[in-house]
């Protein structure tokens, strides 16, 4: 029985080739990630599903693959997927949880770390032949709050409070118990800042969450605080940043995701890129070698489950379509 084809945005099948190409169930191969060229190979190869990155999907996508098949997302965001269409169109729409916490905790702790040495400034010096010691501070003893306490946010808890000794206060939408590695547990933002050395986000990029971090938000943070984010640029009020990063009413940000990637400022006059106490990395929390091997291992399991209609072991995010005819 001849294996179904899966078409793969070219980066996300780059990131781990020999895994795409190891199932004996369905043949994966490199597509273009542009929409419309990625929906006119489906049609033109037959291709029966697809796996994609993180680029947004909102037209041509989904009346390119047939009703039941599988529109698989490597990595954990889906807010690129547009699900209700997705349902409409009887797509399974996927993701793979919990397979990059580990990659996504480690440059969170980086990038506190690096803010805490002033790192990125000193190899600058270093690079320009200057040479300028700064005290920087140990970790230990510092408070971190960390915004969103899910698989993420709980492994970078773990991380910071045995490996560096950090008191770490959570904060969610909904009361909680705090459990170790939490000190607290609070749903009250300002509450959870308001001693907090380093602020960390981990919350989805959902419509709730839009510009979560406010102009308001940031100025309930302590003037001598670093802002972390390795979570979705979409959460955070960027002008609102670039302001308080300026003013020196928020000493610093360590930012890997942005609200348009490659980075672009949202306001031209608010570039964040111009401001010395700001660490800019190129969304590669996620992309670790063990990473992307278990984001496309699961994948392309994904596939394969929906493929052998076993719908209930699938990571689906739109389990509703299973009730649709």
């Amino acid at each position: 029985m001849p294996r179904a084809l899966v078409l793969v945005t070219e980066p996300e099948f780059r990131k781990a080739p020999d895994v795409f190409s190891a199932s004996s169930t369905i043949e994966c191969v490199a597509a273009p990630s542009d929409e419309a060229e990625l929906a006119a190979a489906i049609v033109s190869r037959g291709a029966r599903h697809a796996i994609i990155g993180h680029l947004p999907y909102r037209q041509q996508l989904y009346d390119s693959l047939a009703r039941g098949a599988v529109l698989a997302r490597f990595g954990v965001g889906y807010e690129s997927i547009d699900l209700a269409r997705a349902t409409a169109a009887g797509l399974l729409c996927t993701n793979t949880p919990g397979v990059l916490d580990q990659s996504v905790a480690e440059l969170t702790m980086l990038l506190v770390a690096a803010a805490a040495r002033h790192l990125t400034e000193l190899d600058g010096g270093m690079r320009g032949r200057a040479w300028t010691p700064r005290t920087g501070a140990e970790l230990a003893g510092k408070t971190l709050a960390i915004v969103g306490s899910g698989r993420i946010g709980r492994a970078v808890a773990r991380i910071a409070a045995d490996g560096f000794q950090i008191r770490v206060i959570g904060c969610r939408r909904t009361a909680a118990a705090a459990e170790p590695p939490f000190s607290a547990m609070t749903t009250d933002f300002s509450a959870a800042v308001q001693d907090a050395d380093f602020v960390s986000l981990h919350m989805p990029a959902s419509p709730e969450n839009r510009r979560f971090l406010s102009r308001e938000r940031l100025a309930a943070i302590r003037p001598d605080a670093w802002l972390i984010n390795t979570a979705r640029g979409a959460i955070v009020d960027e002008a609102a940043l670039y302001d308080a990063l300026s003013a020196g009413t928020l000493a610093g940000a360590a930012l890997d995701v942005f609200e348009r990637e490659p980075y672009e400022p949202v306001d031209p006059g608010r570039d964040l890129r111009t401001l010395p106490n700001v660490i800019l990395t190129p969304h590669t929390g996620s992309n670790t070698t063990e990473a992307n091997r278990a984001m496309a291992a699961r994948a392309v399991v994904n596939v394969e489950l929906g493929v052998r209609g076993e719908f209930g072991r699938m990571d689906l995010l739109n389990r509703e379509v299973l009730t649709l005819s």
